[in-house]
């Protein structure tokens, strides 16, 4: 799997796609449907916003960097900004799919209500309340003026009642657990913004904290500070970079949130033990060693 694989496709319905407007708090970017021959797949790739791919039918499997999911009609499965996804139809039973992205700047939040994360980005509707809001976006690709306010509308919906069915988190004694919350909502901001120059500060504001406290809750939930955390998403999204000879060092050091290359060289090196020149010729010999940029 080391390039974009696009095969296998029997039919499919034209996307619907507008002009983006990331000001929004919700902003659809596309839908459409998909109808797959046996073993069609797509990936591995990254995608610069949330991509939801529902199954009408047939079975098929997902895969992130962290866990391999085999779904069927009536499951779904989220893909996150930045992370890198493969997907891929049943030999013997193909699935059709539709899906829907969107971002906005209130898009993480809602994600979240909806109980899906990185570690969890699959969920199981088969009320055909969902289907419906499917088969309403992808109606809605023939409308005039009003085309781009019904789709927003139904995508509102659509994640309304995602959040309806994932309810509200709930600790071992049935009540809600507030410092598991926080860290999620903690550990979906920098799984979204690692590439942004951001910080532990910013991680606390964004869940509504003080610093020191924040901090203690993300080490107490998730077994290492914040910024431990911050700075190995970001050497393992580098090593996965390095892997591309047409970056330098420069872009991926700006590409994992160092505007500064240097820094990011030192930081790297204490977490590796090799410079990120020296790991990419060891590891990857064939990609070669742009220039350091």
């Amino acid at each position: 799997m080391d390039r974009v694989q696009r095969k296998g496709i029997a039919a499919m319905t034209e996307p619907v796609e507008f002009v983006r407007q990331n000001l929004l708090d919700l902003d659809m970017i596309q839908c459409g449907s998909e109808v797959c021959q046996p073993g069609h797949s797509f990936g591995p790739a990254v995608r610069d916003h949330y991509l939801i791919h529902f199954a009408l039918s047939g079975k098929g499997m997902f895969q992130t960097e962290r866990k391999t999911w085999t779904l069927r009609e009536g499951d779904g499965f989220l893909i996150f900004p930045h992370d890198v996804t493969f997907y891929q139809a049943d030999d013997q039973d193909p699935w059709q799919y539709a899906w829907v992205g969107f971002q906005g700047t209130k898009a993480d939040t809602w994600v979240r209500q909806a109980g899906l994360t990185a570690e969890k980005p699959v969920f199981s509707a088969r009320d055909g309340f969902i289907r419906q809001c499917f088969r309403q976006m992808i109606g809605a690709g023939t409308m005039g003026a009003g085309r781009e306010l019904r789709l927003l509308g139904i995508l509102y919906l659509f994640l309304s009642e995602l959040a309806e069915m994932a309810g509200p988190a709930h600790g071992a004694s049935g009540k809600p657990n507030r410092k598991e919350e926080y860290a999620k909502k903690a550990l979906d901001y920098f799984r979204v913004h690692y590439a942004r120059p951001i910080g532990v500060s910013d991680a606390a504001a964004h869940v509504g904290l003080d610093r020191s406290y924040f901090s203690e809750v993300f080490r107490e939930v998730a077994g290492q500070p914040p910024r431990d955390f911050l700075i190995h998403l970001r050497m393992e999204k580098a090593c996965q970079f390095l892997q591309n000879p047409g970056l330098s060092i420069g872009d991926i050091a700006r590409s994992v949130g160092y505007d500064d290359p240097l820094l990011f060289s030192k930081v790297f090196r204490k977490n590796l033990g090799v410079s990120p020149s020296a790991f990419r010729q060891s590891a990857y010999p064939a990609s070669g060693s742009p220039a350091s940029g």
